[in-house]
Order: structure tokens, then C-alpha cells, then sequence
């Protein structure tokens, strides 16, 4: 968190002028213009702002290197040779360029994300959230999108094709279009290709804020579960949800996953040796594999049982007691042979 408060966040609101460089542009500054969008107006338009289409918002934004123009604005990022956030400028280019603590330099974006980026988590996020919520969402989003953009725009590791450098680069008009259609045009195309880029960044940024936060809720209930479990090799989830990352990172012992799958249906999982592997701790019985329904439940003794996959990672039954009972058998029948074959 800033040690200041970052211009624009103070109690009065007032109008804030944002600048950043006119010409090529990249995902560190169109992120770092979706995090302002969303920290100090999410209500105004991301895209008319660009355009010069909506200019009755608190905030205001260009794009130029005038050094006029970069003089009177409020927030002046990835331009000015300026790094001093207590006064709004938060370049990056200078040679004693601002570092991470590991020494990773930041980008436009991330230094912008240092200090508006919990605001705009607040203004993103549509149902309550705990204070530390917010934190443990920009530190994760922190690690998984704006550490890359910054080491991508420092050139220090590339975030490759497909990537958001690669879509926002891909907005960008034609190395000829001045040549084809006139200066005049040339720079209303680069204004679009600049607010075409904000819009997918920003739309980016919204989904993966709600990503990570349903993903810590999950977290939160995965625990609870596996804390009330009888059996802790058998996870009972009442609700569909990501458990894997959780049982990794928390090496907890969980053999298989019940949850459900439809209003008549609840599935096993079982849980791979590694994290987004094939195989599985303990495999379902061989003699499962492939069956289903009738066969399946005169096989597995379960009435109400509905398939088990050829790949014996998964099955299913159509309650949730059958489900149970089907991951507690898998684990009987698969202690009986380890004790045979001992």
C-alpha cells in the first residue's frame, strides 16, 4: 500500500487530469489507464474518454508528449522522465528506474497498480468483501498479471503469443496506415486502436478480479469442508468449485473430491500425485472402469449408481450418499489389494 494518498483518492473529490504518450502504445499503459478507469471513475466511459466523446467526467484523460500539456496534468504515467508519486508522475524510463524489492523494475503499470490498484479492486468487485479480501486479491493479481506486464515492458521476460501484450500490440493500426490514408486519419485510427485495447484490458482485468476472488471464497470452503471431514482422504463439497489448487498448496491428504454435478446427480474426483496431472492418487476399481447404471451398481454394490469413466479418475451416482458411499468403497477395495499384494 502507497504511504501517500495517491492524488484522486483524497476524501474531496475533484477532477483529476491523467496524461500518458501519444503514438505506440503498450499493455503496461493501457492497463495503466484501466486501473485508474476503474481506482477514480468507474462510472464515467473507458472508451469515450479516449475518443474525446465524454468529457463531463471526473476523469480526464490524453494522450500526447507535449511538455505543456504533461506540466498541467494531475497523473502523468509511462511519460515525463518522472518518477514521484507524491505528485502524480509515476514514469519508468529514467536510468534510476523504480525496482520491486527483488529488483524487478516496474512498468507504468505496476507502479500505478502499487497505488490505485486496492481502489479499484473496490469499485470492480460487486458483492462484500472483507478488507483483507481486497488485499489477497491484488496480491494475487499482483503476481499473476501485472509482474508480467512489467517484466514484459522492461524486457526482461516476454509474456509470449496470445498473451495481453500480444492482443494489446494487435490493436495498434498498421505500420503504413499514415502512408495509405493521411496523418489525419493515421492518428483517429490510433485513437481507436488505443481505446479498442483499454476496453480488452479492462475487460481482462474485471474478470480476473472476480476469478480470483470467487477463487479465495472457494479456498475458504474447501478448509471448512476438509476441517468437518470424517474421513479426510474423502472431500464432501456441497457445491460445485475449484479444490485442487487448495489441496496442493495445503498438501492436505485428500484422496477424492464429492461434489455435485446436476440437481440428480453427485460425482467423485479423484486427486492426481501432482497438480494438473494425469493419474491419481488411488485410482477407482479396475473393475469399475467403464460401466454404467445397472452394471455399474451390481458391480459396485451401489444402487444408485450412474457411471464410472474407463480412465477410472471419476464417477458417479445420483445422490449425494451414494457418491459417499462409492468413494468410501473405492478406498476399502483399494486397502484390500495394497494388504494382498503385501
Amino acid at each position: 500500500m502507497s504511504e501517500h494518498t495517491p492524488i484522486g483518492l483524497e476524501k474531496e473529490a475533484r477532477t483529476v487530469r491523467a496524461l500518458t504518450h501519444s503514438g505506440n502504445f503498450h499493455a503496461d499503459e493501457t492497463l495503466g489507464y484501466a486501473i485508474l478507469h476503474y481506482a477514480l471513475s468507474p462510472e464515467g466511459s473507458l472508451r469515450g474518454r479516449v475518443l474525446g466523446e465524454d468529457t463531463d467526467d471526473r476523469l480526464q484523460f490524453v494522450r500526447t508528449r507535449s511538455p505543456e500539456r504533461i506540466a498541467e496534468a494531475d497523473i502523468v504515467f509511462d511519460v515525463g522522465g518522472v518518477f514521484d508519486p507524491s505528485i502524480g508522475r509515476y514514469d519508468h524510463h529514467m536510468k534510476d528506474k523504480p525496482l520491486r524489492d527483488d529488483g524487478t523494475p516496474y512498468s507504468a503499470a505496476g507502479l500505478l497498480w502499487k497505488d490505485y490498484g486496492h481502489a479499484a479492486i473496490r469499485n470492480i468487485v460487486t458483492t462484500p468483501v472483507t478488507e483483507d479480501m481486497i488485499a489477497a486479491i491484488w496480491q494475487s493479481l499482483d503476481k499473476s498479471l501485472i509482474i508480467p506486464v512489467d517484466q514484459d515492458d522492461n524486457g526482461v521476460a516476454k509474456m509470449g503469443k496470445l498473451s495481453l501484450a500480444d492482443i494489446v500490440s494487435a490493436c495498434s493500426p498498421a505500420w503504413d496506415t499514415a502512408e495509405l490514408y493521411g496523418a489525419q486519419e493515421a492518428k483517429k485510427r490510433e485513437a481507436l486502436g488505443f481505446a479498442n485495447a483499454a476496453t480488452a484490458v479492462a475487460s481482462h482485468l474485471v474478470n480476473m478480479v472476480d476469478r480470483v476472488r470467487a477463487s479465495l471464497k472457494a479456498a475458504n470452503r474447501v478448509v471448512e469442508a476438509y476441517e468437518a471431514a470424517e474421513d479426510k482422504r474423502i472431500l464432501v463439497m456441497e457445491t460445485g468449485m475449484p479444490t485442487e489448487k487448495v489441496i496442493f498448496e495445503r498438501d492436505l491428504p485428500v484422496v477424492y473430491v464429492v461434489s455435485p454435478a446436476g440437481p440428480e446427480q453427485w460425482n467423485v474426483k479423484a486427486i492426481p500425485p501432482v497438480r494438473g496431472d494425469f493419474g491419481q492418487r488411488v485410482s477407482l476399481p479396475e473393475a469399475w472402469g467403464g460401466l454404467e447404471k445397472t452394471a455399474l451398481a451390481a458391480v459396485s454394490g451401489v444402487p444408485d449408481a450412474v457411471f464410472a469413466h474407463p480412465a477410472r479418475f471419476i464417477c458417479g451416482a445420483g445422490s449425494r450418499d451414494g457418491a459417499i458411499t462409492m468413494a468410501r468403497l473405492a478406498l476399502e477395495i483399494d486397502a484390500a489389494l495394497k494388504s494382498k499384494a503385501g
